[in-house]
């Protein structure tokens, strides 16, 4: 059974530490996303990547879109992979939707986790004025989804976009992209349903682990709004403005990713050089 996790979920381990450093990709992206981050913690740490059921190099067979319409189902992903190589005291590094999924890991099973840390994290992507501003209107989503079913490279050209800002790089642009056009449309969809029209406002009073929120500038998909939300609502939180621009800091720019993550995981939010927000509870 083990083996058999680790092959669905294509789990790669490298690096010369034990303490263990997960990294779980956002949507429609697989592991290989973080080489420019995860090669800079092979040395300290026991650094884990892995692919959800469906990306990357996982096993396809394994899809189930009934299961993967739905958070859980990534969420049992994760938690699948930390049985089978029998993790504790993980420090988790999750982008966008996987933060969330992070977080609800984390709920379920707190022993597995020591520490998280949210790249452009959203616990809910629509708004519901005038309380909570996620950044979209339902109809913008679901004009999203509707664009997949039609027209699948177009929607890839026009999502990467909005996930990097104007000003970021084409580069990265491009690269994610080309990501999404090598994903299952089948698989992409399922994902896309389970992430935009998630709604995890009521979990985050739940989650007591650590917590680093990385707010990243001119972010479309996790709005300001949205980080200082998390920051407000999460019981042990750290929220840190960026320099780095648009939705993927981790690919735009990895040097200060990995700073912020290095900072957190060792001094908590003492010694951050960045501009931080302590959580409000303390």
């Amino acid at each position: 059974m083990v083996q058999n996790i680790l092959v669905r979920n294509n789990v790669k381990i490298s690096g010369a530490g034990i303490q263990p450093i997960l990294f779980a990709p956002g949507f429609g992206c697989d592991q290989t996303v973080w080489k420019f981050v995860a090669e800079a913690f092979e040395e300290d740490y026991k650094v884990i990547l892995f692919d959800y059921v469906g990306l990357g190099n996982s096993d396809i067979s394994s899809f189930d879109p009934m299961k993967y319409n739905k958070l859980s189902g990534y969420v049992q992903d994760l938690l699948d992979v930390c049985e089978a190589l029998n993790l504790k005291d993980v420090i988790f590094v999750g982008h966008s939707v996987s933060s969330m999924i992070g977080m609800l890991a984390s709920i379920q099973r707190p022993e597995y986790f020591s520490q998280l840390v949210m790249i452009g994290p959203s616990p809910c992507y629509l708004n519901y004025p005038p309380d909570y501003f996620g950044g979209f209107e339902e109809k913008d989503l679901i004009g999203l989804i509707d664009l997949m079913d039609k027209n699948y490279i177009g929607w890839a050209n026009f999502f990467s976009t909005i996930l990097m800002s104007t000003s970021a790089r084409e580069d990265v642009t491009k690269d994610l992209e080309e990501r999404f056009c090598s994903t299952d449309p089948v698989v992409a969809r399922a994902f896309a349903e389970a992430s935009f029209f998630s709604d995890n406002r009521e979990d985050l009073p739940k989650a007591l682990i650590p917590s680093l929120i990385l707010q990243c500038s001119e972010d479309t998909i996790a709005p300001t709004e949205v980080g200082q939300y998390l920051n407000q609502h999460l019981p042990n939180s750290t929220l840190v403005y960026m320099n780095a621009v648009g939705h993927c800091p981790h690919m735009s720019n990895p040097e200060e990713t990995v700073q912020c993550i290095k900072e957190f995981i060792t001094n908590g939010s003492s010694e951050f050089s960045l501009d931080v927000v302590p959580n409000k509870h303390g």
